[in-house]
């Protein structure tokens, strides 16, 4: 049998090396890595991948496309998918910024404790136009989660409810303005207030629940906080914390997630090995997670 050759194709002009050890410890081989992707540029890099192998060889060549800017990553998958034809494609993985990886993880931990399915369940997103904020509000909102998408900058949120409108068709998504310690009848107080699922998704270093918010979200059953360093996005949330029972809720660190975010991305890995027609995004990673129990 052929190596296992991965080809990470990277918008950023270095690739990142997170994606990298991640890739060979998933199982690839090979990892060949290559910055500076654009649409404009990709095409000769897919034929590479599509044309140097044939027949049953060619399912173990693979891509991941990575990078820290979301929507150039989208815009490079777009590309890819258009050029491959017939049978002459290779399995693909989306996951710019650990992003859909991550955020598959978060709400499949969440679910193990909400019942989507009832429709009644509310949840607020801090730091909801980050990449990863995106991606949890695009599959919550999905599951049919009335959605609140929380940023410092409510332009920047709008702009981003907009765009999850037009990935979401029949999503309920609401754009706030958030501010720890925020006025008790402002929509976002509100929106915390009410919420079932709390999940904090900004930059690094940075408290965006503080403990007087973390003191009015008196409803929520879920807390998870995906900031891995100091101090904590959410008030009195620690990084290992699992399923931690903290009066009605449950809370979350980034390292009670990433352990089954990196689950998700090695099944991933192995999916387009041995599928070259995958080509997973964000729910495809979500379906993957949910099946690892």
């Amino acid at each position: 049998m052929p190596k296992r050759v991965l080809i990470q194709l990277d918008c950023d002009p270095q690739p990142g090396t997170f994606d990298a050890v991640v890739a060979v410890d998933a199982g690839a081989d090979v990892l060949l890595r290559q910055g500076g992707v654009t649409p404009e540029n990709v095409v000769p890099l897919v034929h590479g991948a599509m044309f140097t192998r044939g027949g049953s060889d060619l399912a173990s060549t693979a891509i991941f496309i990575g990078g820290g800017d979301v929507a150039a990553a989208e815009a490079v998958a777009a590309e890819v998918r258009k050029t491959f034809f017939g049978p002459v494609r290779v399995g693909v993985l989306v996951d710019p910024s650990g992003a859909n990886t991550t955020a598959a993880a978060a709400v499949v931990s969440a679910a193990r404790h909400v019942d989507f399915a009832t429709g009644a369940v509310s949840a607020v997103v801090l730091g909801g136009t980050g990449p990863v904020g995106q991606r949890v509000a695009r599959l919550l909102a999905g599951k049919g989660v009335h959605v609140m998408l929380a940023s410092r900058s409510l332009s920047r949120a709008e702009e981003a409810v907009a765009r999850l409108h037009e990935q979401v068709a029949a999503a309920t998504i609401e754009a706030v303005a958030s501010a720890a310690g925020g006025e008790a009848a402002s929509p976002f107080s509100r929106g915390v207030a009410n919420a079932d699922v709390i999940v904090a998704a900004g930059a690094a270093g940075v408290t965006l629940l503080d403990a007087a918010g973390r003191a009015a979200a008196g409803k929520a059953r879920v807390l998870i906080d995906l900031n891995a360093v100091p101090p904590a996005g959410i008030a009195g949330v620690a990084a290992a914390d699992k399923a931690r029972a903290d009066g009605a809720a449950v809370c979350y660190g980034p390292l009670g997630v990433g352990g089954l975010k990196m689950k998700i991305h090695r099944a991933a890995v192995e999916r387009i090995f041995t599928d070259s027609a995958a080509f997973l995004d964000a729910e495809d990673l979500l379906a993957i997670g949910a099946s690892l129990g």
